[in-house]
């Protein structure tokens, strides 16, 4: 069967400007081809497979070792493995935006697949390194709190999300891939008083018999962001991993100066961002008189009581708060200076994008909503590539020295 007009262009990597441009029409056929109001001809039809041919055939050129990636949102840790010599063989995303966003970036042909508590792992190809950033709201502060209030639980025993890691154990126990990396909240480690992570523990090594090395790292050290995320690398047999060789930059040594807007010319306006000839930040980013005045007189209230509760003001010279995905909503945890007397602004998605280490190449094909949320769930990806730079030959000695295993 063949895919629909708009997941083709989502795999050959088009926005609707860009598919206009390439195919020689206007961008209205573009839009009623996606709607399904018309029906393109087979000459487009054949273009769009002929590039995703390409983008794919360039893609998996001088990859050394292959993955499989779970949960993995708009592929900030496939980014990571791939700049390391992997090749991704299989994904599993269950958000319909994070799947726009991914097949847009990606070039294979492949579907996402959603659910993965609905695919047996013997349907998923052999692989030989595991990544996955498996769902964090049951583990971080902020969701354990919401939940509590809730009146739900948390943890292992929220059945909709903190069970998911028990996925990742099925697929490790049926490949018994050479290596995997996982990555989650800083929190992870003190949730429930360390049971939860002891429960990780004795899965991955006592009950599968991996190693397991972990590391707190905050991506300050590569980009103007305060996030510390748990990275977990383990492997199938010992080898000489180590997290000490993961080399961490000077922290601090990338300002915010390096992912906003210059505002000046020296780029040029993207889509609905920036605007004009100097490609600067368009309006519909700063905070109106509203609320900005709720910001400051909710952060003043909490002040008054011993807080720390507030927005985060950034000016150039800064290092932002964690970009969280709740941004959307008011884009308080980092606002950007725009001087004395006037309003804030939030990043633009492209800024988000830079700050969480995505190049400006990284195409951003969902609204502004869905682009603070997927910014905001993701990996900082060069904190991720630098542990994948350290495992890549860890993971060449194990998959060279012998075939891949496979229990059942």
């Amino acid at each position: 069967m063949q895919a629909d007009f708009s997941t083709l262009l989502a795999q050959a990597g088009y926005s609707v400007p860009e598919a206009a441009r390439v195919l020689g029409y206007s961008e209205g056929h573009i839009y009623r081809w996606k709607r399904g109001e018309e029906i393109p001809r087979d000459s487009v039809i054949r273009l769009l497979n002929m590039e995703i041919e390409r983008r794919r055939d360039a893609g998996d050129a001088e990859k050394t070792f292959t993955f499989i990636d779970l949960f993995a949102g708009i592929g900030g840790l496939r980014r990571a493995m791939e700049s390391a010599g992997g090749r991704c063989i299989f994904t599993s995303e269950w958000d319909k935006y994070a799947q726009q966003t991914y097949m847009a970036n990606f070039p294979d042909n492949r579907l996402p697949v959603g659910d993965i508590r609905e695919v047996d792992a013997e349907d998923i190809p052999a692989h030989d390194v595991l990544v996955a950033g498996f769902p964090c709201q049951p583990f971080s502060i902020a969701g354990v709190s919401k939940k509590n209030a809730l009146g739900r639980a948390h943890g292992f025993d929220d059945e909709t999300q903190g069970t998911l890691f028990f996925d990742v154990l099925r697929i490790l126990m049926h490949h018994r891939p050479a290596a995997f990396m996982l990555e989650n909240v800083k929190n992870l480690k003190s949730h429930d008083k360390g049971r939860t992570f002891e429960v990780i523990r004795r899965k991955l090594t006592e009950e599968l018999g991996y190693t397991l090395e972990t590391r707190i790292i905050d991506a300050g050290h590569f980009v103007p962001q305060h996030r510390e995320r748990i990275v977990m690398v383990g492997f199938r047999e010992a080898t000489g991993f180590s997290f000490d060789d993961v080399h961490l930059p000077t922290y601090g040594t990338r300002r915010m100066r390096h992912v906003l807007h210059p505002e000046n010319g020296t780029e040029q306006p993207e889509g609905h961002f920036t605007v004009g000839p100097d490609a600067v930040v368009s309006d519909k980013y700063t905070l109106t008189d509203k609320l900005w005045a709720y910001l400051q007189g909710y952060a003043a209230k909490h002040k008054a009581k011993g807080n720390g509760f507030g927005f985060g003001m950034v000016d150039g010279d800064s290092i932002s708060r964690t970009l969280s995905a709740r941004y959307y909503k008011d884009g308080s945890e980092i606002l950007i200076s725009r001087g004395e007397g006037n309003n804030p602004r939030r990043l633009t998605p492209r800024e988000c994008a830079r700050l969480m280490g995505y190049p400006d190449d990284f195409r951003i094909p969902v609204s502004d909503t869905q682009a603070y949320k997927q910014f905001g769930n993701s990996v900082a990806v060069p904190v991720f590539a630098e542990v994948a730079k350290v495992m890549a030959p860890h993971i060449l000695a194990l998959t060279r020295a012998e075939p891949l295993k496979k229990v059942g």
